[in-house]
């Protein structure tokens, strides 16, 4: 199912974004060390993950969590949760 994630760094505390369709596979890619933005920060957690019916819409929806008013609803999210 296509999925919009944000993954925490144990390592360094930094978030990474990203949107796949398949959520699983990805995670694991990550872990690996086999994604070349997050190779270095492994191991991570899951703090967010949020499905969708198609990929194009959870693209969509990954740019606008990257925009402004999407990073200020992350934070509001995260600081009530």
């Amino acid at each position: 199912m296509p999925t919009v994630y944000v993954l925490q760094s144990i390592r360094d505390g930094k978030t990474y974004l990203g949107s796949t369709d398949n959520f699983e596979k990805r995670l694991l890619q990550h872990e690996s060390g086999r994604v070349i933005s997050t190779k270095h920060r492994r191991p991570f957690r899951v703090l967010f993950t949020e499905e969708f019916d198609t990929l194009k819409k959870a693209r969509k929806r990954e740019l606008w969590y990257k925009s402004g008013a999407g990073r200020r609803k992350l934070k509001e999210y995260f600081n009530n949760h």
